[in-house]
């Protein structure tokens, strides 16, 4: 028999309160596992934990939910019973309505103390300073490569990434009115500049492309110039009461950028193995014949995946290199345990940056 929308109401109405004395009967476990934690001294926060919840529900979720909205969900849970202790400190490249900020929130929950900072920089001077517990930065888009900015901070940094997170980033053109006409300047962050290059070269060729700091700060600069128009999300457009004047203008419709969440090791020691892991290296290397292809001897011979190879000049004058290098594992397993320590032998310079649940 088919139910009327009054009865299906009601149901819903039912399980709806059902379902919020679950949650409060799992934040009051949580709270004792958190006293658990005080006393023991241990961390609050376990991204690899929390991880394997994630990927342990969305296995056996039976639908008809997607597994994308079990782990929205089940983070938001999280988030909130971590923020009755207190709220994560989160710093990011701000203002409000970036795309690091989305990136904060997808990652932690929005259950967070928002620290918004001016750049980069001060992204890893907060994270080291203490003023946030964590920071999120991004590291690579699948367009536009390499964010150099972030990989040179990490250099001489003393924080550690203890997780990822991988958003599609769709960059929308916006303005104070609604029409593209009259537009005389264009801003953006350099990245997503060049991220709509092409959309801009047919769209607009003869608009001046000027980079700022951040496209929320474009987003807000351009709220207040009307001859002015941002590239920025959607977010930051309703942020800063802009009109969306064309959607979606990034060249790759599955434009992507992997951010990296960083903290101190005393904040948080790096995550233990989830099962689906990755160990970030930097690595340098006496000048010489052959040097570069020795790296890769120790990942052959123990059978170890490397997923990323960067490299980024050493500044010194004398052509040298420093190198990125993403491992797939985790060095508890013995076959990167060993490759890591061959590894190190061949290197001039050698610093483990983190190791981490690879994001979905």
């Amino acid at each position: 028999m088919t139910r009327t929308l009054a009865e299906l109401r009601t149901l819903i109405d039912a399980a709806d309160q059902a379902l919020l004395e679950v949650l409060n009967r799992r934040a009051g476990l949580a709270n004792e596992v958190g006293e658990l934690k005080r006393k023991e001294g241990s961390a609050v926060f376990r991204p690899d934990r929390e991880a394997q919840v994630i990927h342990g529900l969305q296995t056996r979720n039976p639908g008809p939910l997607k597994a994308q909205n079990v782990a929205t969900i089940w983070r938001e849970i999280m988030s909130a019973c971590r923020a009755l202790e207190a709220p994560q400190r989160v710093a990011y490249l701000g203002p409000r309505g970036t795309f690091s900020e989305q990136a904060a929130e997808q990652f932690f929950g929005s259950s967070i103390e928002h620290i918004p900072c001016g750049s980069f920089d001060e992204v890893f001077h907060a994270t080291t300073a203490g003023t946030a517990e964590f920071g999120v930065v991004p590291v690579e888009n699948n367009t536009e490569g390499v964010v150099t900015r972030s990989l040179d901070l990490f250099l001489h940094s003393p924080v550690h990434v203890i997780g990822e997170t991988s958003m599609l980033v769709r960059h929308n053109l916006l303005r104070a009115n609604d029409s593209k006409d009259g537009i005389e300047v264009i801003v953006g962050h350099a990245q997503a500049l060049g991220q709509c290059q092409r959309w801009l070269n047919e769209h607009l060729p003869h608009v001046e492309r000027r980079a700022v700091s951040s496209n929320a700060e474009g987003a807000r600069l351009a709220a207040q110039e009307p001859t002015w128009a941002a590239i920025a999300s959607a977010r930051a457009g309703s942020e800063f009461g802009l009109f969306t004047v064309a959607h979606a203008i990034q060249d790759d419709a599955f434009n992507r950028t992997r951010f990296a969440v960083i903290c101190l090791p005393q904040t948080q020691p790096a995550p233990e193995a989830s099962g689906r892991d990755c160990t970030s290296l930097i690595v340098s290397v006496p000048n010489k014949p052959g040097a570069v292809h020795d790296l890769l001897v120790p990942l052959k011979q123990h059978g170890v995946s490397m997923s990323r190879f960067e490299s980024r000049p050493a500044r010194s004058g004398q052509w040298e290199y420093y190198f990125y290098i993403d491992l797939e594992g985790h060095p508890s397993q013995p076959q990167v345990k060993a490759a890591i320590t061959e590894l190190r032998q061949l290197c001039s310079f050698f610093k483990v940056l983190g190791t981490y649940p690879v994001a979905d």
